[in-house]
């Protein structure tokens, strides 16, 4: 029986707000967050009144804002905690819950909507009503994350299931589903998405990197129930995403740039979220696949997090080496631009999975590029490895599990005393505000508590990961960049005489990176000593516009790599 989340409010009672201590805000606020999950989701979910069996509203409010729908990627997020839950033991009651997710999700698979249908890009749609159809006014679409997300949480519970003898449910009514979205996922996952904060239309990393994950996933649970038709594509593209995943690293300013497009900075929560939701635990501190606590990660997770420092009046007066609220992005002007429960909180379970991964390893690694982020605790320390017999480890691991905590108690100064977590806190005073009780927010807190108390929940194939951007004896590396000025959602795309330029293929161009926008640049693995011509494009609201004649032509040279730098004409 589910307890109503009024009722774990009256017994949290006022003893949550400025609460100082970790371990008793996560006592009183673990089974609160608990509660206002459940309460989310149709059709028992005490918040949820009108939302069909098995469906996740992304909050109760109805006005400013109204949240009062379903999101693929915030449900499938939160079902992948819960399924966790219950393949590993904590909750053996979410069995029926899960079930009705995963019928709910496999009806709006099918529901045509202005993304499209099943079969024409409708997986895409970011939205829909909670009665389980069409959402169809103006909106940021398609955003390519839902079915990667929930591909993987799908596939986590099937392999569980598959493994426990319920195989004929897994193939007869899970592998439609998670075929559909892995399908999906390979056939679109180089074409331009609106990023998880349905702002900006070009390439998301967020998106990327869990495109990335569901096909290397989507590999070993397709071979495990003998479902081998399509794993040699799913293989292929996952190998080209983690190519491009490469591209959105800024080794100017050492962090990793959220989106291609967009204008902003790219300093953003997305690329914290990212890092979490691919965490493997056996992976170790892999930076190829940017795990929490490899070298590239840590050095984003300190430019992101400065990039707050004094952006909030809530901020002002903490130390450059304390934790301090942090929101989507500093350019954030929705609701007034405020720190967020949900990115906040991903600060901490970053840091938590790293002293995950240090304490199993035995040793903490700091290289030149992760320098400036341990540096923060411990002005002395160099680059270096330090095993966990060295006073070094244990004071920066120490130094870490403080600085982890203080994201947390940050949350925890800004939760009312009821427990009740919203979208957002005011940078001003705290006070929660915009879309109250938000379903990802409560999720949130789920996900960073288990990671403090050092959870972890199987691994997805991460470990021993390298680019394959790098080239081969088969083939040179040859780096395209060229300057172009774009408007607000224009991107830029290449395309030639190769296939792996896409054949003059508008529709499967690659789309280039803005990491260090104006210039734009990829990187191809191309066959060596070959005469190719391409052109670069662009594509703006769904209009193309191909850069004037004549064609491009470079001879690519016999080995290594190569960096051609154009002028568009």
């Amino acid at each position: 029986m589910r307890l109503s989340l009024a009722s774990v409010f009256a017994l949290a009672g006022g003893a949550l707000a400025q609460t100082t201590s970790v371990t008793s805000y996560i006592a009183s606020e673990s089974p609160i967050a608990k509660a206002g999950v459940l309460a989310n989701i149709g059709a028992d979910g005490s918040l949820s009144s009108g939302a069909y069996s098995g469906i996740v509203i992304a909050s109760p409010s109805t006005v400013n804002p109204n949240y009062l729908y379903t999101w693929t990627r915030d449900s499938s997020l939160t079902f992948m905690e819960l399924i966790n839950q219950y393949i590993y033991g904590e909750d053996d009651t979410l069995r029926t819950l899960i079930d009705e997710f995963v019928s709910a999700e496999a009806t709006l698979q099918q529901v045509t909507n202005p993304s499209g249908t099943v079969s024409t890009g409708g997986l895409g749609e970011p939205k829909f009503n909670i009665n389980e159809t069409a959402f169809t006014g103006p909106w940021g679409r398609p955003q390519r994350d839902g079915p990667a997300l929930r591909a993987t949480a799908i596939m986590a519970y099937a392999t569980y299931l598959y493994e426990n003898g319920n195989t004929s449910y897994v193939t007869d009514t899970l592998w439609p589903i998670i075929e559909l979205d892995l399908g999906y996922v390979a056939e679109y996952w180089n074409e331009s998405t609106f990023d998880l904060w349905e702002e900006i239309d070009s390439s998301s990393f967020f998106t990327t990197a869990v495109q990335h994950r569901a096909l290397r996933a989507g590999v070993t649970f397709a071979n495990l129930i003998g479902e081998t038709s399509d794993v040699s594509n799913y293989q292929e593209n996952a190998d080209d995403l983690l190519c491009f995943l490469q591209s959105y690293w800024n080794p100017t300013g050492s962090y990793v740039t959220a989106n291609t497009g967009g204008g902003r900075s790219g300093k953003d929560a997305n690329t914290l979220l990212a890092s979490i939701h691919t965490f493997d635990p056996d992976a170790g501190c892999n930076a190829t696949t940017f795990q929490p606590c490899s070298d590239k990660a840590l050095s984003n997770h300190k430019v992101y997090v400065d990039s707050f420092r004094s952006l909030y009046a809530i901020n002002d007066d903490i130390s450059s080496d304390a934790a301090v609220a942090t929101g989507r992005y500093p350019e954030d002007v929705y609701y007034n631009g405020n720190p967020w429960y949900l990115c906040t909180l991903a600060a901490a379970e970053q840091l938590y999975d790293s002293l995950i991964v240090w304490k199993a390893q035995g040793y903490i690694e700091v290289t030149s590029l992760s320098l400036a982020f341990f540096q923060q605790f411990d002005a002395s320390v160099s680059a270096g490895t330090y095993d966990s017999s060295s006073d070094t480890y244990t004071t920066l691991l120490d130094a870490v599990q403080t600085y982890a905590d203080g994201f947390v108690l940050m949350v925890a100064q800004y939760t009312p005393a009821n427990g009740s977590l919203s979208e957002q806190y005011a940078k001003a005073d705290g006070s929660p505000t915009s879309a109250y009780d938000l379903t990802w927010s409560f999720a949130a807190a789920l996900t960073a508590f288990a990671a403090r108390d050092g959870k972890t929940y199987g691994s997805w194939g991460a470990a021993d990961l390298s680019s394959t951007c790098s080239g081969s004896t088969d083939t040179v590396a040859v780096t395209f960049e060229v300057q172009y000025d774009t408007q607000y959602g224009e991107n830029l795309y290449i395309t030639g005489s190769v296939s792996q330029l896409e054949d003059w293929s508008a529709d499967d161009a690659l789309i280039m990176s803005s990491a260090d926008y104006p210039t734009w640049s990829i990187t191809v693995d191309l066959p060596p000593s070959t005469l190719i011509q391409y052109k670069y494009l662009t594509k703006y609201n769904g209009d193309v516009t191909w850069e004037d004649d004549p064609n491009n032509e470079i001879t690519t040279p016999a080995s290594g790599s190569y960096t051609q730098v154009d002028s568009w004409h």
